[in-house]
């Protein structure tokens, strides 16, 4: 979920009315040509289940994404926000629930579509595979987390990650915000929200986050959740790399 792009967009192209791109089209621009559509708090994109007829392009807001276990436990994979596609890695079903954590705006169009388009269009393949590859390695990176990390190493790392979507400078203070729940952030994570909240009680008490508000946190010492979460200063990563550097929008 976090990885950057792995190919430039193309630049400066406009949208045929017959519904086929040029050759210099991309993905966006597809998408930019469908409607917007509203969701409240706690709807259902989709179902894990079912056909996976539609690629989705969030335009504001935030999207979990799920499963359910076998034993009923919820497994939540990644978090989609404003600017960020979905659905692309998917085969025949979509292998996980998609629900709104906040207000969401989006755009969807047919997967049919997007692969007769790719026919002919020597530009468009590649924005493709570039957003498969995003999904696939977001995917690795959280096999890493969840394996590799502690407690306090998970939370860390998240918190991170939410920095990177800011833009902002990480060596100094930074408000993040988390419109999930911290149920979400422990489902996330592979915790307990009891460890969750322990944590993340034990960062405040050490002076490395402060709370501002009920969905904010000022990361204070960027240094030493970097260090956590296995980070260099210079931005580069011992063991989790690529995270996006892409403002999220939020639902108002």
């Amino acid at each position: 979920m976090y990885a950057s792009h792995l190919l430039p967009q193309a630049a400066g192209v406009a949208y045929q009315l017959s519904g086929r791109p040029s050759d210099a089209a991309d993905l966006d621009c597809m998408l930019a040509s469908q409607p917007v559509e509203k969701l409240a708090v706690g709807e259902a994109v989709f179902w894990e289940g079912d056909t996976a007829s539609h690629l989705f392009q969030i335009v504001e807001g935030c999207l979990r994404l799920y499963r359910i276990l076998a034993d009923g436990r919820r497994a939540i994979i990644g978090f989609r926000f404003g600017g960020e596609t979905l659905g692309m890695a998917c085969q025949n079903t979509y292998g996980y629930t998609a629900e709104t954590v906040t207000a969401v705006r989006l755009r969807r169009i047919g997967r049919n579509r997007i692969w007769a388009a790719t026919d002919g269009a020597d530009l468009l393949q590649p924005v493709l595979m570039a957003r498969i590859f995003e999904e696939m390695a977001a995917a690795q990176r959280h096999i890493i987390v969840l394996g590799q990390l502690g407690a306090e190493e998970r939370v860390a790392n998240f918190l991170i990650s939410f920095a990177c979507r800011t833009g902002s400078d990480r060596r100094r203070p930074v408000a993040v915000e988390l419109p999930m729940t911290r149920l979400d952030i422990a489902d996330y994570l592979g915790l307990t929200i009891e460890t969750v909240c322990r944590v993340i009680s034990k960062f405040k008490r050490e002076g490395m986050i402060a709370p501002d508000g009920r969905h904010r946190i000022i990361l204070k010492d960027i240094s030493a959740l970097l260090h956590l979460a296995g980070e260099l200063e210079d931005g580069t990563s011992s063991d989790l790399a690529g995270m996006t550097q892409r403002p999220p929008a939020w639902a108002n």
